[in-house]
């Protein structure tokens, strides 16, 4: 009996401990401002620290990140190029780029979503441990996930009938996924700093793209 596998839902992972410092440097004053928000302080004066997750301001057009934008936008290229899609007749922009940081006190969290008119995600972790949140991505087929049946308890390996599948980053992880890959963010304890890059690129049309 031959095993085919079809409808694959591709994840690139790697190392890239490279831009750890540079990029930790640059995103202090964007989680600085994030904590000083109105709204951030008036939460934390309220409530304190517990829960929050700190976002920064849209981060594509600073120079300090302009070696890590331009590494994971060719990546991205090639991430697509990789799944058969004719990208000769693409350029890959992005649509937003940030900094997030989770809260010192724990609670932080992300629950499930997607970012919709999206091609490629991706994330690129700056703080992290075996003691900090975690991404958890979800089955993105609708009909897989109507059917599930229920799987077998002693399973110490990924399946293809796997509803969710996390990945333990490490400081210098750089994730890529598909743009309609649902994920979130397991809850944060507040043990160890948790702080990552995500960014969204579209795949637009060369022609269009002239006009942007």
């Amino acid at each position: 009996m031959y095993i085919n596998n079809y409808f694959n839902t591709t994840i690139w992972s790697e190392q890239k401990p490279e831009f750890i410092k540079s990029l930790t440097k640059a995103s202090n004053k964007y989680i600085k401002a994030a904590r000083n928000f109105p709204e951030a302080k008036a939460h934390i004066k309220k409530f304190g620290d517990f829960g929050r997750s700190y976002h920064s301001t849209p981060l594509t057009t600073d120079n300090d990140f302009l070696d890590f934008r331009n590494y994971i936008g060719q990546k991205s290229w090639e991430y697509l190029d990789h799944q058969g899609y004719d990208m000769q007749q693409y350029t890959t922009l992005f649509s937003e780029m940030w900094v997030q940081e989770f809260a010192k006190k724990g609670g932080g969290h992300h629950s499930a979503h997607v970012h919709w008119n999206q091609h490629v995600s991706g994330f690129y972790f700056l703080k992290a441990s075996e003691k900090t949140s975690m991404p958890v991505f979800h089955e993105p087929r609708t009909g897989a996930r109507s059917t599930k049946l229920k799987m077998k308890t002693n399973l110490k390996e990924i399946l293809n009938g796997n509803e969710l599948v996390h990945f333990r980053p490490q400081p210098g992880t750089l994730l890529i996924f598909p743009g309609y890959l649902e994920h979130e963010f397991s809850m944060d304890h507040g043990i160890e700093p948790f702080r990552f890059i995500h960014w969204n690129i579209q795949a637009v049309p060369k022609e269009m793209a002239k006009d942007v």
